[in-house]
């Protein structure tokens, strides 16, 4: 994140509203002196209410912009002190909820699990859970009758009632959703099968009775290491010989092989793909696709290279090194035999044109002698 400056004017904040809560964003251009830690008055779909800034963004920061709602003002002491106050009052609201629920009848299987209140106290949320949807407007009929702050029901899911119940996990800390998780992801079990985890209903289900959360935090750590390596039931070729893989360790980047009966644990970078190295041993052993088993210049051309003798190389170096006169010589031949071609090529010429003087001239008389008789 980048780092402001207190002469900075900053345009988004982000809010949360709970300790462990979902961050919400509003636009702080009424209050340009917002610092991270600050309380502010908001208001929401549920009415006012008073949250802490636990970021600011600049508008460069905003990935998606958007109109925001404007934060109405700084949270004063008395604001404070009043939400401490109805907080206090939470506990005797929720007991009086549950009395009215078994008055009335018909929430047999609801759970109330919390009531909250803004603020101000104008705004009173009982949240409960359930299995199936439950019509809640007589009990919320007559809780209002009871309070003079506007009350309304939510259902919620069990993930959220663990969030909001606390306690200690199947692993003995804290549970991870009402400690630090703001939000929840989907779980699925195929999580749970590419961890190579036991199936076991008791050891993949947390306190709420979904999957539990951490599956995902290691999920795709084990997906980038099982592309590297083999699948089960492949066979493979290791120190020990040719086996087939039966287990996968993706942390230790190791498999299990089976060879003869005996089970051996080999590190990935010694393992042979027996599948691919018989296919490059055939590829290479059969002939070429184009010429056949026949030569061909694809093949032709390196023995060629290989068996080309430097002895002619050789002797013509060391014959320029040692007899430059002889080179001199053979230069002066050259040239006499040049001018020798150049005068019979001449010669040539020359005596092609007399013959055909000659004929020229024959022609001429045998006419003359026609034209005589």
């Amino acid at each position: 994140m980048a780092t402001y400056t207190e002469d900075t004017i900053h345009t988004i904040a982000g809010i949360r509203f709970y300790e462990i809560g979902k961050v919400y964003h509003f636009s702080c251009d009424h209050v340009p002196d917002l610092r991270v830690g600050d309380f502010v008055i908001v208001e929401t779909t549920r009415g006012r209410q008073m949250g802490q800034a636990m970021n600011i963004l600049s508008p460069e920061d905003d990935d998606t912009p958007r109109d925001y709602k404007p934060i109405l003002r700084r949270a004063t002491p008395t604001d404070m002190m009043s939400q401490k106050l109805w907080q206090s009052r939470e506990t005797e609201a929720l007991i009086n909820c549950r009395e009215k629920a078994a008055q009335i009848g018909g929430y047999e299987d609801a759970k109330f699990v919390a009531a909250q209140y803004n603020f101000d106290g104008s705004l009173l949320t009982f949240l409960f859970t359930a299995d199936d949807k439950i019509n809640t407007g007589k009990l919320r009929a007559q809780l209002q009758r009871s309070f003079k702050a506007k009350v309304e029901m939510r259902q919620i899911g069990p993930r959220d009632v663990a969030k909001l119940l606390g306690g200690m996990g199947a692993c003995g800390i804290p549970r991870c959703c009402s400690t630090f998780l703001t939000d929840f992801s989907p779980i699925s079990i195929k999580m749970a099968k590419a961890q190579g985890i036991s199936l076991n209903p008791s050891e993949i289900t947390g306190m709420c009775g979904r999957l539990r959360c951490c599956l995902i935090y290691e999920y795709e750590q084990y997906v980038e290491a099982r592309k590297q390596l083999p699948k089960r039931n492949k066979r493979v070729g290791t120190v020990h010989g040719e086996g087939k893989v039966i287990d996968l360790h993706p942390l230790q980047d190791a498999v299990t092989v089976l060879v003869e009966g005996n089970r051996h644990i080999v590190q990935r970078e010694d393992i042979i793909p027996m599948e691919e190295w018989e296919a490059f041993k055939a590829k290479a052993e059969a002939g070429c696709d184009k010429h056949g088993d026949g030569p061909c210049d694809c093949g032709a051309r390196g023995e060629q290279v290989d068996s080309v003798p430097e002895q002619p190389a050789i002797a013509a170096a060391s014959h320029a090194e040692t007899a430059p006169e002889d080179d001199a010589d053979d230069a002066d031949q050259q040239k006499v035999r040049r001018k020798r071609g150049r005068g019979r090529r001449g010669q040539s010429r020359h005596s092609s044109r007399s013959t055909n003087n000659k004929s020229r001239s024959s022609k001429r008389r045998s006419k003359k002698d026609n034209t005589e008789q």
